[in-house]
């Protein structure tokens, strides 16, 4: 029998004919647009807000605004602008002053760049790298031959410390750089503004994890 739960990303139509898409597309059973009627208008109530209202809206125009050639038609768009030029040009369209950046150790060098990128765009940047605070990693029990450093002193991830700092500096919208796989759901828990992700970690890809899904059949067809 067939799972009712909602589940996109096993929908065996093309995109431009899903139910989701077109009026008359082509949905499965598990379609969360054909079965979710209430949800959709729980959701629509919330785009109410009006700060809700006006960061969904700068949102889109700004995916728009990601693309040349619009005016030739869909078929002829083309990608024009990096992720870091999208962030700068949506926080000006949100008319925000302060950014947070909270980044990993371990981007250091990018996180210099970044800074000085968007400090040099008019924006007040506030940061705070992972290892802030110098908590001992036994703060969370874990034990010393769990370790990076074993026998030694190692100060762990603090990602509340990063979120409260932000926090402490009313940041308008804070950028993750970096921050490992649980930390970064940390951070995001615990942080009041708005945020978004620059770069994701993945030591052994060049915090690329997307070149293991795109080699899935090829060389990482181990991790299946």
């Amino acid at each position: 029998m067939e799972n009712s739960s909602p589940n996109c990303a096993r929908c065996p139509f093309k995109l431009a004919h899903r139910f989701c898409k077109i009026k008359d597309g082509k949905n499965p059973s598990y379609c969360p647009t054909k079965n979710m009627p209430d949800l959709i208008e729980r959701c629509l109530k919330e785009y109410d807000a009006p700060d809700v209202y006006e960061f969904a809206k700068q949102a889109a125009i700004q995916e728009a605004d990601g693309y040349a050639n619009r005016e030739l038609g869909y078929e002829y768009i083309k990608p024009s602008k990096s992720r870091v030029e999208e962030i700068v040009e949506f926080s000006r369209k949100m008319d925000y002053k302060c950014l947070g950046l909270a980044f990993c150790d371990g981007f250091i060098k990018e996180a210099k760049i970044v800074e000085k990128l968007i400090s040099g765009k008019g924006f007040t940047v506030v940061s705070a790298m992972c290892k802030v605070g110098r908590v001992p990693k036994e703060k969370v029990g874990v034990a010393d031959d769990q370790k990076l450093s074993i026998g030694a002193f190692e100060t762990m991830c603090n990602p509340i410390m990063q979120a409260l700092i932000l926090n402490d500096e009313k940041t308008d919208f804070n950028i993750l750089l970096g921050l490992c796989v649980g930390h970064d759901s940390l951070f995001l828990k615990y942080a009041e503004a708005p945020c978004t992700v620059l770069a994701v970690k993945d030591r052994l890809l060049g915090h690329n994890p997307m070149a293991a899904i795109y080699n899935i059949d090829s060389y990482y067809k181990s991790i299946k």
